[in-house]
């Protein structure tokens, strides 16, 4: 018997199909952003903060883990960064700094 992979995880299955899903959806919601109201942008605001927390876990999870395709994902995320040369620290220091201006132009 083999030792279970990252990724044959329920759990870790559905928080990633989750998480996909909230992204997808927030994304497609961010286009009408310019005509929410101040609350509605508040909102707006709040729910990415919660995403990018909840991806940063996540991808905290599969960083810790010894299991080579939890691995292998973490460095097709770095090159696939890496192309626009940023690492995936950047990409989420870019996101709140992004969120911080929305924020100020709201209040």
């Amino acid at each position: 018997m083999r030792a279970m992979g990252f990724f044959d995880s329920e759990i870790v299955q559905e928080e990633a199909k989750r998480l996909f899903e909230d992204y997808q959806s927030l994304t497609q919601l961010g286009s009408s952003y310019g005509k929410f109201d101040r609350e509605g942008k508040k909102m707006y605001i709040e729910q990415m903060e919660t995403m990018m927390d909840r991806y940063k876990v996540f991808m905290k999870r599969f960083e810790l883990s010894e299991d080579f395709s939890a691995q292998m994902t973490v460095e097709q995320l770095k090159t696939q960064l890496g192309q626009f040369g940023i690492t995936p620290q950047q990409m989420f220091d870019q996101m709140n700094i992004t969120l911080e201006r929305m924020k100020r132009e709201v209040d």
